[in-house]
């Protein structure tokens, strides 16, 4: 989700919710301590330099029980942050504790916005000799001929 959309969302909502990919919800009291922007300038294991920004959120849950973030209040938040910092329009990344700090994407079903999975994965498959993903077969999908049969010479 790019930040406009966020902001589209937020200026509908009267309320702001943050939901796990578990289910659960980020406790309502939680604040958002951070509107960055982050550069990742790398190089993969195929030798292609790269680079990749994003926005990031990070919430936390503090012992502040009194405390509700607004959605006005996240918008006027976001706007420093892009002003001050010249954020582009870019995706979201949510940082949230849990044992360690979790990196979620963001997406929004229509009530909460959804912390969603990411995934590591090898950016120069073709470059390091990870074979293609086999394609996965359906039984019904098989030749009803069998592979070996009681008259054939295959076993």
């Amino acid at each position: 989700m790019k930040l406009s959309e966020v902001k589209n969302k937020l200026n509908q909502l009267e309320t702001i919710s943050f939901q796990l990919p578990n289910g659960t919800l980020v406790p309502n009291h939680f604040h958002v301590t951070e509107v960055g922007k982050i550069t990742k300038h790398f190089i993969d294991c195929g030798g292609t330099v790269r680079k990749e920004e994003v926005v990031n959120f990070q919430l936390w849950n503090a012992n502040d029980y009194d405390h509700r973030l607004h959605p006005e209040k996240l918008v006027s938040i976001i706007e420093l942050s892009e002003k001050v910092l010249n954020i582009e329009d870019l995706e979201i990344e949510v940082e949230y504790q849990a044992d360690t700090i979790g990196k979620f994407g963001l997406d929004f079903n229509g009530t909460n916005f959804l912390l969603t999975t990411k995934k590591t994965d090898c950016l120069a498959k073709d470059s390091c000799g990870v074979p293609a993903e086999k394609p996965k077969l359906q039984l019904a999908d098989i030749s009803e001929e069998p592979c070996c049969s009681p008259d054939g010479n295959c076993c």
